[in-house]
């Protein structure tokens, strides 16, 4: 099998081409001296070791026999000196290896985290989690195997085999032919057995990636609840055994088959052992030649054999690092869907004033820019059905119900305005506020800022001007005040605690035994749905932008929190320019403008009073969806 061979894994074909080849050297070039110095030494090892077999022929046939001490104690010094020499050399080589490796893991990783913080939502909703991880440790931990463990490995198997088999050659020529005879045998066996022993390693890591995604999913903060409340766990019990059973029974097989493997190569090898001294012992009875040279060809034996097992399953290993590049290059590779403008206008005096003028949005997928699904052994992402234990396949990535999200928006807000959305649910208005700061671009039309379309201002200066509380509040596992300053890096204390007291937290926050130096929990679980809002507002405000987009739902919170964060909100929408995804009736009430959409469309507009009275689908969301829920909070906020 040739290096540019296809190689066929489990679940795609892949070809090492060259113009992949210089690809992937191309990451070696920054560390061109560091695994010349690599080679060198290989050379060096690889040169010492040829040395003691030869030492050990001259104590057998010269200094013993002849009963030389001097030269007795020489060579015993020599056999004690070269594996000391050795062992530094290869210290040295090491070290170099490794700061190779590491250097382009960290190449990589850079290479692959900035791009991918640059990639479009779009990118995020249609790729999980798992395969983004794997690409930036699996992958990228594997294309660092092919240039620093891989092809050093090739290579000093090379040295090895050619060195070896040159010395043999010098010293008897017959006896190398026959250490060469049981070569295709032991090809053969290390292919067969070793095939079987991968597809059952596949196997095991496939049930161990079951049994620890039923681990995550039943033993979780929310796993653990649900098993609970409807009383599962004996059959979660009897579940987990099945699963660690496969995975033990397997454990077994593997084992034995391996040691299986290890004993038919030793068998190999003791034939070709057992061919050289057999045939050596003959020739030294006939004295053709001596005890030495045949004690030699053991020791060499054994280092060709190794070497060449070596190479034998070398164009797979190769292959299967190289693919790691390929997939860690996909990424790299991929267009971004929000490009920067190369000369981006600046506004000097921003005001804060949004339009949208005849926006068009569809939620197509293009391939070109999503990753594809790669089969990968034993992670749990691979699973698709963790509890009734389907084995792990790839699932087609979901599009949104309605492809085109919005259509023909045109509006305006002007610097103090609020503007209310209303619209039942799945209607885009969530679509059209992530338009805003551009984690969408539009298919036609344009979103402007004081004029200028979006896409003509520099994301950070377009960030800068935005601030946004989604609904689904995302808070680090990390302290308070870490979370705060997350919208101003150099924001000082009273900053901070200025921003807590305008969202109503600060003395909730102080109340708590480390105040702001209290962590929150993942995805801050350790608070309340009203506690993390008005964190989240409070992080909108130390930001201070001149626009402020939220998705107000506040209809699982408690009335407490509620009134507080509605008293918070009138505070930060003032004087700033408001988008907002409205809940209450008190906001709507309070908007300058509100627009009702459904199924992508703007499809009335007004005031609460005027839409109220058209009777279409405002006056019809009131009834069904305001009006009962919201009366109270109508008088009171």
């Amino acid at each position: 099998m040739g290096l540019m061979h296809y190689f066929r894994s489990e679940s795609e074909p892949t070809k090492v081409t060259w113009a992949l080849m210089k690809r992937v050297l191309a990451y070696a070039r920054p560390y061109g001296w560091k695994i010349l110095g690599m080679l060198l030494l290989i050379l060096v090892g690889t040169g010492f070791t040829l040395l003691t077999p030869l030492i050990i022929r001259e104590l057998i046939d010269r200094a013993i026999p002849a009963g030389d001490l001097n030269r007795l104690v020489l060579l015993s010094l020599g056999l004690l000196l070269i594996p000391a020499i050795g062992g530094g050399v290869n210290v040295i080589r090491r070290k170099l290896n490794a700061q190779v490796g590491e250097g382009v893991i960290f190449d990589l990783r850079v290479a692959l985290f900035s791009h991918i913080q640059r990639m479009s939502l779009n990118f995020f909703t249609h790729t999980r989690i798992g395969e983004i991880m794997s690409r930036l440790n699996n992958d990228v931990v594997g294309a660092q195997n092919a240039i620093s463990n891989t092809i050093v490995n090739i290579i000093t198997d090379l040295i090895e085999v050619v060195g070896v088999l040159a010395v043999m050659l010098t010293l008897e020529w017959r006896l190398t032919l026959v250490s060469i005879v049981i070569l295709p045998l032991f090809l053969l066996a290390a292919r067969a057995l070793g095939s079987r022993l991968r597809d059952l390693a596949r196997e095991q890591m496939d049930h161990n990636a079951r049994m620890n995604a039923m681990i995550n999913e039943t033993l979780s903060i929310g796993g653990a609840l649900l098993v609970k409340l409807f009383g599962r766990t004996t059959l979660e019990d009897e579940r987990f055994t099945e699963r660690a059973s496969r995975v033990r029974d397997l454990g077994i097989r593997r084992a034995v088959v391996g040691n299986s493997f290890f004993v038919i190569i030793g068998l190999l090898s003791a034939v070709g052992t057992a061919l050289v001294y057999g045939l050596g012992g003959y020739f030294v009875i006939q004295k053709a030649f001596t005890v030495g040279t045949i004690v030699a060809f053991g020791s060499y034996l054994s280092s060709l054999y190794g070497s060449l097992q070596g190479l034998a399953t070398a164009p797979v290993e190769f292959a299967t690092s190289v693919v790691s590049f390929e997939r860690v290059f996909e990424v790299i590779d991929l267009p971004l869907e929000i490009q920067e403008s190369p000369h981006p206008v600046t506004i000097t005096q921003p005001r804060g004033e949004l339009s949208f003028e005849n926006v068009t949005f569809h939620y197509g997928i293009d391939e070109k820019n999503l990753l594809k699904d790669v089969r990968r052994y034993g992670q749990v992402d691979q699973v698709s059905a963790v509890l009734s234990g389907d084995a792990p396949q790839t699932a087609p990535a979901l599009s949104q119900a309605r492809e085109t999200a919005l259509e023909d928006i045109s509006f305006s807000a002007h610097p103090g305005q609020l503007v209310a959305l209303v619209g039942p649910s799945g209607a885009g208005k969530t679509t059209l506020t992530y338009l805003i700061p551009r984690l969408y671009d539009p298919g036609a039309g344009c979103v402007r800022l004081d004029g200028v379309d979006i896409r003509e201002l520099s994301l950070d200066f377009l960030s800068s001007m935005i601030g946004m509380v989604t609904q689904e509040t995302h808070l680090f596992h990390d302290t308070i005040r870490t979370n705060l300053i997350y919208a101003k890096l150099d924001a000082s204390d009273q900053e901070i605690e200025d921003a807590a007291r305008a969202a109503n937290i600060h003395n909730f926050i102080a109340a708590l035994p480390d105040g702001y130096n209290t962590i929150v929990g993942e995805r801050g679980y350790r608070l309340s749905g009203g506690e993390k809002q008005r964190l989240a507002l409070a992080r909108v405000i130390l930001k201070n932008p001149r626009i402020l987009v939220l998705d107000e739902a506040t209809s699982h919170l408690d009335s407490e929190s509620e009134s507080l964060i509605q008293e918070a909100l009138r505070r930060v929408m003032a004087g700033r320019t408001s988008i907002v995804i409205a809940h209450r009736l008190s906001t709507i009430l309070a908007a300058d403008q509100i627009l009702v959409i459904d199924r992508g469309r703007i499809v009335e507009r007004g005031n609460h009073t005027s839409l109220l009275a058209a009777g279409g689908l405002y006056a019809h969301l009131y009834q069904t969806q305001f009006a009962e829920g919201h009366k109270p909070a109508a008088n009171g906020q």
